[in-house]
């Protein structure tokens, strides 16, 4: 019997917790696992949207890692440095503390930040959408905006404030535009004053069309439904400029308004800098079994790792959930086969598809390659979103029955500031 190891793994986003997941499934119960997050839960991403359109309950897309992952020891912090040769994580934790742990096997997927361009007055007027707290704040924001234009007997200012701005026409942006309008709506009908005011939804993207990534069959869906919804999807454009007032689009159109929500995309957490080992892209050099050249010991997954992609020669997997699970947990079985439980592979995937979901009936997906559109693809979607939850799953499908039958509510929480949530790229 050998000396029990210890596993130190960076991140419980997709890539990380499914590297935890994998890791305790393979190897002997004396193997420690140690998980470093800034959060106690596992957050799912792509229900965000509807979030902050007030159909979730925020708690739905947060599953608990310790409940998630009982083998794992949650260590809650964010990671500050790593001593490769040391081989030593230093990371500090919530109230300020600083604290140092070995590892013999270390699997970085810390992850990835908000993209922040530099634009004048973004990073002052803009706010990301990579967490709770910023899902949050937007919907409390946008019903602010309303309850106010319903209160103002300013026009211009009414206007302003019934004008939202949302960029980048990727997923995430595309949903939170999608959503808006059924969103503004609801709460603008409490208001007799806005019964025939004009709430405008706009989609920015320096993009020749929205969801670039998707067939074009889907992409066309896409755009066809936002505009159906009144959403004005502005491509072959970008933001100028951004002030308190407004946003200047590269046309040189001004938009008075006072939301201006940035979901122009990500990149790698500063942290893969920090370690001092190869980066190409600001992503961490790992060969095809997500290990570290040079350093056995270190693996990488997810946002913040270069995997090369085999199904596409010379290039490198996109920057994606669906590639995060599963090259998580191909690091994990990987870790365990470099401790002698199992055998390594090589990280070779085709994209099954993608889902959009729009909100209500509404969705775009590509399921095995077949472009589907409308209610088809919003029981696709749902059911995808569904089967990758690790948790939460009856509390989601209440929430969607109630919104579909009762309508959701529409009053703010007043838990997050502005301030609480600026548009951060040092930390995701």
């Amino acid at each position: 019997m050998g000396t029990p190891k210890r596993i130190v793994i960076v991140g419980g986003g997709f890539a990380g917790f499914n590297a935890a997941r994998a890791l305790i499934r393979a190897l002997p119960p004396d193997t420690e696992v140690v998980l470093v997050n800034k959060t106690d839960y596992f957050l799912y991403l792509p229900l965000l949207p509807q979030v902050a359109a007030a159909a979730l309950d925020p708690r739905r897309v947060a599953v608990s890692l310790t409940k998630a992952l009982p083998r794992v020891r949650l260590a809650l912090g964010t990671a500050d440095k790593v001593s490769v040769d040391r081989r030593e994580l230093t990371y500090t934790d919530p109230e300020g503390s600083s604290h140092t742990v070995g590892y013999d096997r270390l699997v970085l997927a810390a992850g990835s930040v908000n993209k922040l361009l530099p634009i004048p007055g973004v990073g002052v007027h803009a706010h990301g959408f990579r967490s709770i707290a910023e899902a949050l704040y937007l919907r409390d924001h946008v019903i602010r905006q309303i309850e106010l234009a319903g209160a103002t007997q300013d026009p211009a200012l009414r206007d302003a404030r019934c004008t939202f701005v949302v960029v980048g026409a990727g997923y995430t942006g595309t949903e939170v535009a999608a959503q808006g309008p059924p969103f503004t709506a609801a709460v603008a009908g409490a208001y007799a004053a806005l019964s025939s005011q004009r709430i405008r939804w706009l989609l920015v993207d320096v993009a020749p069309k929205v969801l670039p990534e998707l067939d074009p069959r889907l992409s066309r869906a896409a755009d066809r439904l936002l505009r159906r919804r009144g959403v004005e999807v502005l491509t072959g454009t970008s933001v100028r400029e951004a002030t308190g007032e407004g946003v200047l689009l590269t046309t040189g159109e001004f938009i008075p308004s006072r939301t201006l929500a940035w979901c122009v995309g990500v990149r790698p957490d500063p942290l893969t800098d920090a370690t001092g080992l190869p980066t190409q892209g600001g992503r961490l050099v790992v060969d095809t079994t997500l290990a570290v050249p040079g350093h056995p010991e270190i693996f990488a997954c997810g946002d913040c790792a270069a995997v090369p992609d085999l199904t596409r020669q010379g290039e490198l997997t996109a920057m994606t959930a669906q590639h995060a699970t599963r090259q998580g947990r191909l690091a994990g079985r990987n870790v365990a086969a470099s401790l002698g439980h199992g055998r390594a592979g090589e990280y070779r995937h085709h994209d099954l598809g993608f889902v959009v979901d729009f909100g209500g009936l509404q969705a775009a997906a590509n399921p095995l390659g077949v472009p589907l559109s409308g209610l088809p693809a919003a029981v696709v979607t749902r059911g995808y979103h569904l089967a990758a939850m690790p948790g939460n799953r009856a509390r989601i499908l209440v929430d969607w029955a109630v919104d579909a039958v009762v309508g959701r509510q529409t009053v703010q929480l007043g838990l997050v500031r502005s301030g609480d949530v600026p548009l951060d790229t040092a930390r995701p």
